[in-house]
């Protein structure tokens, strides 16, 4: 899922490639868009973005004295992402797009594949989260310490860093990663570990120290909420958005830059809500009675001497799609669609056991006929 580097990029993407265009006419939306229809059109407008946390926020400006400028805010779910393409390569689940004028014309479109990203009109912020762990890091880390005694830090430090009114851009894979760079068991409760930088925020306040020290000491002692911000920042400084399509070296890029989150030899366990905390060592006094942590094992590399088996090509009839595509990582996607339940089998299950089982001379006079059509479908006349 996106998190908030991702949408700081996509914002500095948009503002890099459209900075120079300009866009002409309404603003066009799929049938199947999860977002309002934008009540805007103008001969001519530029496009500018900001990014808050897992949010983006998209300005339309009409150039001169056209109308006022549309704003819409962006949660990009699952899969959401921006891209400019000429028109004629629009790409499916484009669910948003805005033509410039120029010929041959481009279009900018929020492409969504899995459809959990949305947007709305106006241009405020979600109520109730905080401030971003990126662009508002000060004001980030006074609200997380002047607000300790919330019940959202009675729970295990992985769940509360998923709080958005608290760590607002904060995901899945940047929880996995700080905690085991400061090597916090994920399942300590929030505030034992958070109660801790309050004298760490005393001592860096000491008059006597000059600002040299203070910069030394957060250097060579960073917190929890200091990772917050630097981690992201580590994967903003790539300059790529590794959730591209696109561009799959971005995605490789990604995976050898993560330290936990889906490496072989790390331990998972499911939150109190679903989700997949990664991590090394013991998870923590809190840790979900009756779960046993999970390593995620190294997956063996495929030898390019080893003999190929020889497959069937009716076996290949039977199931084309199989011998094309790669099976996805049960981990990945698992992150990817959680852990429902699994509804078709247990129905399955349910029908198996309520079906009554046929009376012995029922069954079989019907095991006779099956048996007696085969041998007429072999040529073999039935016994006398």
């Amino acid at each position: 899922m996106p998190e908030c580097p991702e949408l700081h990029l996509a914002g500095r993407y948009i503002n890099r490639a459209c900075g120079a265009l300009v866009f002409s006419g309404g603003v066009e939306r799929s049938a199947v868009g999860r977002g309002p229809e934008v009540p805007f059109s103008s001969e001519a407008y530029r496009i500018s973005a900001a990014a808050r946390g897992k949010e983006l926020r998209l300005t339309l400006t009409p150039l001169g004295f056209a109308g006022a400028p549309q704003e819409l805010v962006f949660r990009f779910g699952m899969s959401g992402s921006f891209r400019l393409c000429s028109a004629a390569d629009i790409p499916r689940h484009a669910h948003l797009r805005f033509r410039t004028r120029d010929s041959p014309p481009h279009v900018l479109c929020f492409v969504d594949a899995r459809r959990f990203g949305s947007w709305r009109l106006g241009d405020a912020w979600q109520e109730g989260r905080g401030p971003c762990v990126l662009s508002e890091y000060q004001a980030f880390r006074e609200n997380v310490l002047e607000n300790l005694d919330d019940r959202a830090f009675d729970k295990p430090i992985c769940e509360a860093l998923l709080n958005q009114k608290f760590f607002n851009g904060i995901g899945n894979y940047l929880r996995a990663e700080i905690l085991y760079r400061l090597k916090i068991p994920p399942f300590e409760k929030a505030r034992t570990v958070l109660e801790a930088l309050k004298e760490q925020e005393r001592r860096r306040k000491n008059p006597s120290l000059t600002l040299s020290k203070k910069l030394k000491l957060m250097r060579e002692n960073p917190d929890i909420l200091e990772l917050c911000h630097t981690v992201p920042m580590e994967v903003i400084a790539t300059e790529k958005n590794l959730y591209d399509a696109d561009h799959p070296d971005n995605y490789t890029a990604f995976k050898s830059w993560l330290q936990c989150y889906l490496v072989p030899g790390m331990s998972s366990l499911r939150d109190r809500n679903g989700r997949t905390i990664w991590f090394q060592g013991e998870p923590g006094p809190m840790a979900p009675k009756g779960q046993a942590p999970r390593k995620k094992r190294a997956q063996v590399e495929s030898d390019p001497e080893a003999v190929t088996p020889n497959v069937p090509p009716r076996a290949l009839r039977r199931c084309p799609r199989a011998a094309a595509k790669p099976p996805v990582p049960a981990e990945e996607e698992e992150e990817e669609a959680g852990d429902g339940p699994r509804k078709g089998r247990a129905r399955r299950r349910r029908n198996a056991a309520a079906a009554p089982a046929l009376p012995a001379p029922e069954a079989q006079v019907k095991a006779e006929r099956r048996r007696s059509s085969a041998r007429r479908g072999r040529g073999t006349a039935p016994a006398l």
